[in-house]
């Protein structure tokens, strides 16, 4: 009985997400129209906060000083490297790239917190002096993203609307030829742009990734609290954590799909699920968003942001059906053989098949139009070793939760190669 339960629940969540993903998959594939008429030259800072970051940051760096776009600058933010961090970003182009260099015990506690100091230091230091915060975009890059040459000029409009508080460009691998793990990762983050924030531009529901965020300034200076805290929070996610109180202050979120930020897959399993367990924890530190949604955030948007927000939950359950359907299957095949029937039909499967695999050919054909060397019938045969590939949110799941469980909150740091 116990079984059955387990086994029907399991299959009722996945065809509850399998009809959710389909409806976003429809929803993604509608335009979104954009006005243009802002005639004032906007400022674009680029904020990369670093931690012994000396393997990529050169190349980051250089990608932005190299942008066809006049008004911008980049500060890093060297959160007490112990390696060449600092003297790279003193090597760039001093007229464009400012150093903050922070250290111990005041450093290290987060990303959100180095964020946070460098928005401090652009207005300590007189940088944004004059500036309107309205016409000021602060760009979140990772030291090992590398930015398409013209995504100023892509996620420019989206700021016309006096609306926009952020906007997210789409995250590419640039390392997806080096095997298989980094392959699928590309594919991860392109199917999670083409589909599901491109839908969620329909809900006002759109979140901020860690790379290649967007935001109006006068926006992030709306979240800072009463003693001058933020905008960014302590969370491990603190990218989702800063997208759902944007929505909440009224704020409109948008996901720009012309243009991306390039970064580094993980090539080792284990630091893949090591990266994954910091993104679920944070996933359930992000609970505590829930009440502001119910309060702050209208109907639409906040019955996509609470689903969202339950998704850890929900990967934690259905980790539970491969062991249900083998146990059911165990039952089953018992009885067939007390009963005298055959212990195979079709339906042994073509039932899992559809329910693990349907998805893979809409993921197959989203994947090979941003990837078109690749060709339709071997993405989509990428896209069913994709589907498999998803398991490791099972490990990353319950790791995350253990880490949660027993009080750990440490950053865990993916290492750049």
């Amino acid at each position: 009985m116990i079984t059955e339960v387990l086994l029907w629940s399991s299959i009722a969540i996945i065809v509850m997400a399998g009809c959710y993903n389909s409806a976003l998959f429809l929803l993604s594939r509608r335009p979104v129209r954009h006005d243009h008429g802002h005639d004032t030259e906007r400022l674009y800072v680029f904020l990369l906060a670093c931690l012994n970051e000396e393997k990529v940051l050169a190349e980051s760096l250089a990608r932005i000083t190299s942008l066809p776009t006049g008004n911008f600058l980049a500060l890093v933010i060297d959160d007490a490297s112990e390696d060449r961090t600092a003297d790279i970003a003193r090597a760039a182009d001093p007229a464009r790239v400012k150093l903050l260099q922070r250290h111990l015990p005041d450093a290290r506690k987060g990303k959100g917190a180095a964020l946070n100091a460098g928005i401090r230091h652009l207005r300590e230091s007189g940088i944004l002096e004059g500036r309107d915060p309205g016409d000021v975009v602060v760009c979140v890059v990772d030291a090992d993203g590398r930015l398409d040459p013209h995504v100023v000029q892509a996620v420019d409009p989206y700021f016309d609307d006096p609306r926009t508080g952020a906007t997210q460009v789409g995250v590419r691998m640039y390392n997806r030829h080096q095997g298989l793990l980094a392959r699928l990762q590309d594919m991860e983050f392109v199917i999670y742009g083409d589909i599901f924030q491109s839908a969620r531009r329909h809900f006002g529901s759109v979140g901020m990734g860690g790379n290649g965020q967007f935001m109006r300034l006068s926006a992030l200076d709306g979240l800072m609290d009463d003693h001058g805290n933020g905008p960014w929070s302590d969370s491990l996610t603190e990218d989702l954590d800063l997208g759902v109180r944007l929505i909440a202050r009224g704020w409109t979120n948008h996901h720009c799909t012309t243009a991306a930020v390039s970064q580094q897959a993980v090539l080792d399993v284990r630091r893949l699920v090591r990266q994954r367990s910091r993104w679920f924890q944070g996933h359930l530190q992000s609970a505590k968003l829930v009440p502001l949604i119910l309060r702050e955030v209208p109907v639409k948007p906040a019955v996509d942001l609470l689903y969202h927000l339950s998704s850890p939950v929900l990967i934690l359950l259905t980790s539970l059906l491969p062991l249900s359907f083998l146990v059911a299957a165990g039952a089953v095949v018992l009885g067939s053989v007390r009963a005298g029937h055959p212990l195979m039909t079709p339906m042994w499967f073509i039932g899992p098949y559809v329910l693990s695999f349907s998805a893979a050919y809409a993921y197959g054909w989203v994947y090979s139009r941003r990837e078109r060397g690749l060709g339709l019938v071997r993405a989509i045969l990428l896209s069913h070793v994709f589907v498999l590939y998803g398991y490791i949110w099972f490990a990353a799941g319950w790791w995350g939760l253990w880490r949660m469980l027993t009080g750990k909150q440490t950053w865990l740091k993916t290492a750049r190669t």
